[in-house]
């Protein structure tokens, strides 16, 4: 629906770019709200508290979340690309959708891994506006809205450190189908591994305070 009002105002590469924006931000979304949301709201219910008494390692439940964000970011950004097509405003060929659909699925991980550090971290009641806290403001700061560009240069250079940035600059890079920054795939993976230190950590204080 965003794309609608702010992605589809161009023509041409402009287009392309913001069809790549706004599906990476797609990504987020699902990462942020499907799961970060609903993890800080499942571990307060009773179903949790007795899933947890059950035989089995956490692992599993992360593995069952990353595999139905699979679904959840397929839907999205296939919603997004059909968009952009429909207003015929963009000119990419198949090659360049295979591209964004890796960036999509490697980002992915990044962003169900964070959605679950910050539901492991917030209270349920909690969850929906720190989410929105760190959701929105890292959606500007990776120039997912506007282009990097256009970013103030104390913020644009502070954006390339973020998860956001990296997942944009993919983004980008497979619709021009030029060579992927290894810099910004270092980055990505980073943010990754910090969420799954965060989740490992988070989870292993819930246990001990059961």
């Amino acid at each position: 629906m965003l794309y609608a009002f702010f992605g589809a105002q161009g023509a041409g590469e402009w287009a392309a770019n913001a069809m790549a924006s706004f599906a990476v931000y797609a990504v987020l979304g699902v990462g942020f709200f499907q799961f970060g949301v609903s993890v800080a709201q499942d571990r307060e219910s009773p179903f949790a508290e007795w899933q947890q008494t059950l035989p089995g390692h956490a692992a599993n439940q992360w593995i069952a979340g990353v595999l139905a964000s699979l679904v959840f970011v397929t839907v999205a950004v296939a919603l997004v690309v059909a968009l952009a097509f429909a207003l015929d405003r963009v000119e990419v060929g198949p090659a360049a959708l295979l591209r964004l659909g890796l960036v999509c699925l490697i980002a992915s991980f990044a962003a169900t891994f964070m959605g679950i550090a910050l539901g492991s971290l917030a209270s349920a009641r909690a969850a929906v506006p720190l989410a929105n806290l760190v959701f929105l403001p890292l959606a500007y700061l990776g120039g997912l809205w506007v282009p990097p560009m256009a970013l103030p240069s104390a913020v644009n250079v502070f954006s390339q450190w973020t998860p956001t940035r990296a997942m944009g600059e993919l983004g980008w890079a497979a619709i021009a189908g030029t060579r992927w920054d290894p810099g910004y795939l270092a980055v990505l993976l980073g943010w990754t591994v910090i969420s799954v230190a965060v989740v490992v950590v988070a989870h292993a204080r819930h246990r001990r305070h059961e």
